[in-house]
């Protein structure tokens, strides 16, 4: 979690109201963030990764003034429309697609203030922008460009501009072997055949993103008085957040914000956009988690310390949070608001002594009876693609995607099997037999609160040149005759498997899973070159049955 050093005096001037030392540190501790310390003119203080709206003198005194009762509710940032606009090149596609940007005009910068900025940037690079994997932040001082704003990219060869703190001009390649900034960074830039630059209308380039800022136009001194602010990046919903994250950073210093057309080769937007959004306070779930029994006016009154405000039973959530996405989140608020210390002590009706879960028994059972069978234990990710979970496996049951996936594994596995298969494509070098299992979650969509179900499975596979349908049917009846059940597989149909070698498995007429030979199309699929037999079955089932 980042650690942000404040000013002292700065946040208590920004709060409204001076309180003594003990209560001050006393009310950060119950905002929802780790205190460090105070020395001096110095907070030092932890945020929580959920709350990137924190991370600077403004953002945490907004929030903290809040808290305590001198500033609260809804903060409202008026924007201005500049009219002028950027323009994003169909060119930057496959490389950082996607761009926001404002203007903000009668700065009054100082040392003080440039500390907290580089401050802000750097934490919110570090945390809300992964490293600028995820999007990239960049501020210049206005006067030293001329507008329109380009967003293109080109060859790294046709790139050259003197990099911030550098001396001299640097051609892009130079930069990424020479520059501090550049070798931090350039693993962002590998295998990509164009890289991503700002430019003004003079063909001036601001910055190639998401290395380093140009140090003609993209340095702020204490002369700056108008900025520009992008942010770039592949996600346009996370690139908005934090716009408006930085910008309300920069209008709590004194800024006036101006929106600007971000111009998109099918459309066009303007950004930034502070109007809150809306969700509905459902009261009886807040009332039921917390075990109070708040009105609807304390609800809101307790909402308003957190900086939210309230319309018709809707919440109005500020434009720079993006950690509100259900319900809980409002518990979580209200309880801070409420006082974690003024929530009473109860003791549960029911006295109950902390054990093992019970399917978490059953499983070490079934693992130490599979490795008594000479099977090899895997654990792998849950997180998986959905070609390895569709394609390869010749199957086009539904999957569930991960929203803002950054890499390749963007979808949950629906089975273990494919994460087996995978295991053995890449330790063919290792010498077989082969003989694998794997105990772990599997995630399919269905009717829950979060439209997904979750199940804990078994899978078993065996892979060497001898290896049969027979073979793991015998692992699997030394299995059952541990555990004490009957089973009987019936013959099926499945695209993963060899026709006529693959059944259903059954205990007392309920299905349980799978077993069979995968079919050569399956093999070929993953690069195998030796027969696998594998069983798949729902160990939360198996338990019930057992119980």
């Amino acid at each position: 979690m980042p650690t942000v050093t404040l000013n002292k005096t700065v946040f208590e001037e920004l709060v409204g109201k001076t309180l003594p030392l003990d209560e001050l540190k006393d009310r950060i501790s119950m905002l929802g963030t780790d205190l460090e310390g105070i020395e001096g003119d110095e907070i030092e203080v932890e945020i929580f990764p959920n709350r990137p709206d924190l991370l600077s003198e403004q953002g945490f005194a907004r929030a903290f003034s809040s808290f305590i009762g001198v500033k609260t509710g809804l903060r409202k940032y008026d924007v201005k429309k500049s009219g002028e606009t950027v323009i994003v090149d169909a060119s930057v596609k496959e490389v950082r697609p996607y761009t926001v940007c404002a203007i903000v005009r009668d700065m009054q910068f100082d040392d003080e203030k440039i500390r907290e900025i580089i401050q802000v940037q750097e934490k919110l690079h570090t945390t809300f922008c992964r490293n600028r994997k995820k999007s990239a932040i960049g501020i210049y001082p206005l006067d030293k460009i001329t507008l329109p704003i380009h967003f293109k990219a080109l060859p790294p060869n046709e790139i050259t501009f003197q990099p911030l703190e550098s001396d001299k001009e640097m051609s892009g390649m130079e930069i990424l072997q020479d520059h501090p900034k550049g070798k931090d960074f350039a693993s962002l830039l590998e295998g990509k055949s164009k890289w991503a630059i700002f430019t003004d209308v003079n063909n001036e380039i601001l910055s190639l993103t998401p290395i380093i800022n140009s140090h003609k136009t993209g340095k702020v001194n204490e002369s700056t008085k108008d900025v520009f602010i992008e942010f770039s990046g592949f996600d346009l919903t996370h690139l908005k957040v934090g716009l408006n994250i930085l910008t309300t950073v920069f209008a709590d210093m004194g800024g006036k914000i101006e929106s600007m057309d971000v111009v998109y080769e099918n459309e066009t937007i303007t950004t930034p956009n502070l109007e809150p959004t809306k969700k509905k306070l459902d009261l009886a779930y807040v009332n039921k988690m917390l075990g109070l029994e708040l009105s609807e006016q304390e609800a809101v009154e307790l909402l308003a310390k957190m900086g939210f405000g309230y319309e018709n039973g809707n919440v109005l959530i500020p434009a720079y949070r993006n950690d509100i996405l259900h319900q809980a989140d409002f518990v979580e608020d209200i309880a801070i608001a409420y006082g974690y210390e003024n929530f009473e002590e109860e003791i549960p009706n029911v006295a109950t002594i902390g054990k093992e879960a019970p399917l978490e028994i059953f499983s070490r059972k079934i693992r130490e009876i599979l490795i008594g069978l000479q099977l090899l234990e895997t654990k792998n990710y849950h997180l998986i693609t959905k070609e390895e979970l569709n394609e390869r496996m010749n199957d086009e049951t539904d999957v569930i995607p991960l929203q803002n996936a950054l890499g390749e594994h963007n979808h949950l596995r629906n089975a273990i099997l494919p994460s087996l298969l995978k295991t053995l494509s890449l330790n063919q070098h290792h010498e077989y037999p082969q003989n694998l299992f794997e105990i772990g979650r599997t995630f399919r969509p269905g009717d829950s609160e979060t439209g997904v179900l979750e199940t804990e499975k078994l899978a078993m596979v065996t892979c060497h040149a001898t290896t049969d349908f027979t073979q793991m049917r015998q692992l699997f009846g030394s299995l059952m005759q541990s555990l004490g059940l009957h089973v009987t597989v019936k013959e099926c149909d499945h695209p993963s498997y060899i026709r006529g070698r693959v059944g259903n498995v059954y205990v007392n007429d309920t299905k349980i899973g799978i077993i069979g030979e995968m079919s050569p199309s399956v093999l070929e699929n993953w690069g195998l070159v030796v027969p696998v037999v594998a069983m798949e079955l729902n160990l939360e089932m198996l338990f019930e049955l057992c119980s």
